[in-house]
């Protein structure tokens, strides 16, 4: 796991498996962490390195509701979770889905000895909407569905910091899970655009933390590709940079939920 100081009052993790990201931010004496990191180490690490730093954590808030970024309370069982609208109708009608694909992968990677994974509880936050985070700031809630059938991207404006979930990845194509549609995903990404240009630093679900002009670059490459998915199906060009054999596998799911 890689920690990324974003300023005095960001910090990020990224998880040494599909370079997942965690995001903790400050204000005052309040404080969030937003998705997770992977491996029980990892997530074990998190309190120790946030209270040396004098992160505090109020709270944990999750983009959407896939497994690898629920975790969060696997290093802090006591916290809330927050988590967009849509995440909480996907969570409440599939109970148990998160813990069970969490168990496959433990199972697949010879992961042991990891805790039970608690969602029982979850605050549903509108989108869009705000949050206050201390005295004096408001944290943005942004819907971001497509990838999923749910997700919304978290915007800080006093620091200049996009949290947005699974896009705008600079090691992942755009991903077409099961309940996600392409038509969703680009909306999405036109209303990215502008929380984008209000940024200086943009925090992908998988990759690290990008400066704007590079996020601004890689989603006029994701537009482009999925308007390639529309027109041309499996044959459509994946962006430069990003055509590894595992990212093949992901055009080749995505060319299967995409209407022809």
């Amino acid at each position: 796991m890689r920690a990324l100081a974003l300023g005095s009052d960001a910090l990020v993790f990224v998880s040494s498996y599909w370079q997942t990201t965690c995001t903790a931010i400050r204000a005052g004496d309040e404080g969030f962490l937003i998705d997770s990191v992977i491996y029980p180490e990892e997530l074990e690490a998190l309190p120790g390195v946030l209270e040396q730093a004098g992160f505090p954590v109020s709270g944990l808030l999750a983009t959407h509701g896939d497994w690898d970024h629920l975790l969060g309370r696997e290093a802090f069982p006591g916290a809330s979770l927050g988590c967009g609208e849509t995440t909480a109708q996907r969570l409440t009608a599939e109970p148990g889905a998160a813990q069970r694909e969490l168990r496959e992968f433990d199972e697949e990677s010879y992961v042991a000895g990891r805790r039970p994974l608690s969602l029982a509880a979850y605050q549903a936050l509108p989108a869009p909407g705000k949050l206050s985070l201390g005295p004096e700031h408001e944290l943005e809630v942004h819907p971001a569905e497509g990838h999923t059938v749910d997700g919304v991207a978290y915007l800080m404006p006093w620091m200049g910091v996009l949290v947005c979930g699974d896009y705008l990845s600079p090691v992942e194509i755009p991903w077409i899970s099961e309940g996600g549609s392409v038509t969703a995903y680009l909306a999405t990404l036109d209303r990215l655009q502008e929380l984008v240009t209000r940024a200086q630093t943009v925090v992908p679900g998988h990759g690290g933390p990008i400066e704007r002009d590079r996020a601004l670059e890689i989603l006029g490459e994701d537009a482009e590709y999925l308007q390639a998915l529309l027109t041309d199906g499996e044959n459509a060009t994946l962006p430069a940079g990003r055509r590894t054999g595992a990212q093949r596998k992901i055009h080749a799911e995505n060319a299967t939920r995409t209407p022809s």
